[in-house]
């Protein structure tokens, strides 16, 4: 059983056990349980209820891992040829940590 869950505008698919990075969630504490009831698609063994925008009475409830994440660098540049104009810019994106316990639908 899985189900498509939308978290902080972000499409992930939900199965028990799995591990998700979402982009930070403010206000989660390590351990704390979190409920996603944004469900746009379950799939029960092969009978698939697609919601109208979402499906009712569905959430996944997570569990957060760690709270802050940072991913990987990546680093912006910027040149102009022949004009002596070179920028360097670099980010890394903070991630939460979630553990799938259940999906409930």
């Amino acid at each position: 059983m899985y189900a498509i869950v939308e978290i902080n505008g972000q499409q992930f698919k939900a199965e028990a056990g799995k591990k998700l990075f979402v982009h930070h969630i403010q206000g989660a504490e390590n351990g704390a349980t979190v409920e996603f009831d944004k469900v746009l698609l379950v799939d029960k063994e092969g009978a698939i209820t697609v919601g109208a925008p979402t499906v009712d009475g569905a959430k996944v409830v997570c569990q957060v891992v760690s709270e802050l994440v940072k991913g990987d660098k990546v680093i912006i540049f910027h040149k102009k040829r022949r004009k002596g104009y070179r920028k360097r810019n670099g980010h890394r994106q903070q991630f939460t940590e979630l553990t799938i316990t259940e999906v409930v639908a």
